[in-house]
């Protein structure tokens, strides 16, 4: 039996991360954690290997010039560092879009002016009007919470354009009436920096976001989710940006 949290929850930072927890201080599962615990991941036997062999080469010269046992230590912390860098590059690259999708004007850094350029760009393309941003959600039935990146109002016409819904009948048909009425189309999106772009298991995290029970206003407190017509992958690059629909449903 799912344990029984108390709202509101709330999103604490711990370590380099965060948690969650309830208005008792009972911790309580994240999205993130649920997935990354029960999904394998192959790909990162690769990664590993191949961040330790890129660390060697680039670093020949002065990993020779150290004792085996210091030598043999820094490659073992090569992937973590490589790892690190890109969850820091990932975690900038989500408070500048915080930012920008409100419309603040801000300084950026060198090392992400590529990166808010093509975030820049994407809002520009799209106008979303933003409705939830960096916004705590939590599932009462199932006891789990998470952030969403944004939720925010897409033009209907523009995805039906876009061939957003292709081969989705069920969304078409929304997509069309919402069109039809000028209205416009509220998506669920999840924001991916990795070099690697969006994994199958974005479509996990989004189902998880998009069927929670509640989110967390402005005041702390709790409110009734509202019902998303899609879910949208934007993977951000220094040199560009993907948008694309992520099938999340309900199981």
């Amino acid at each position: 039996m799912t344990a029984r949290y108390t709202p509101p929850v709330r999103r604490i930072a711990h370590g380099r991360g965060h948690i969650y927890r309830d208005a008792n201080g009972l911790r309580v599962p994240s999205v993130t954690g649920i997935i990354g615990a029960g999904i394998p991941k192959p790909a990162l036997i690769n990664w590993a290997a191949d961040a330790t062999a890129d660390y060697a080469v680039n670093n020949w010269d002065d990993l020779a010039k150290m004792a085996p046992a210091a030598r043999l230590k820094k490659l073992q912390k090569a992937r973590y560092d490589d790892r690190d860098t890109a969850a820091n590059r990932g975690t900038a690259v989500h408070l500048l879009a915080e930012q920008l999708v409100g419309g603040a004007e801000i300084p950026v850094p060198d090392d992400l002016a590529g990166h808010a350029e093509s975030y820049v760009e994407f809002l520009n393309d799209w106008e979303p009007e933003p409705v939830m941003v960096e916004t705590v959600v939590m599932s009462h039935k199932y006891g789990y919470a998470g952030t969403l990146d944004l939720g925010a109002w897409f033009d209907a016409e523009q995805l039906l354009g876009a061939g957003f819904a292709s081969g989705d009948l069920d969304l078409i048909v929304t997509l069309k009436a919402l069109a039809a009425e000028n209205q416009q189309a509220l998506g669920i999106l999840d924001v991916k920096t990795s070099r690697s772009g969006i994994f199958g298991e974005t479509a996990l995290q989004l189902s998880a976001y998009r069927f929670a029970d509640t989110y967390v206003d402005a005041n702390g407190n709790e409110q009734p989710l509202p019902e998303f017509h899609l879910a949208l992958g934007l993977h951000v690059r220094a040199d560009g940006y993907s948008l694309m629909p992520i099938q999340a449903g309900q199981v």
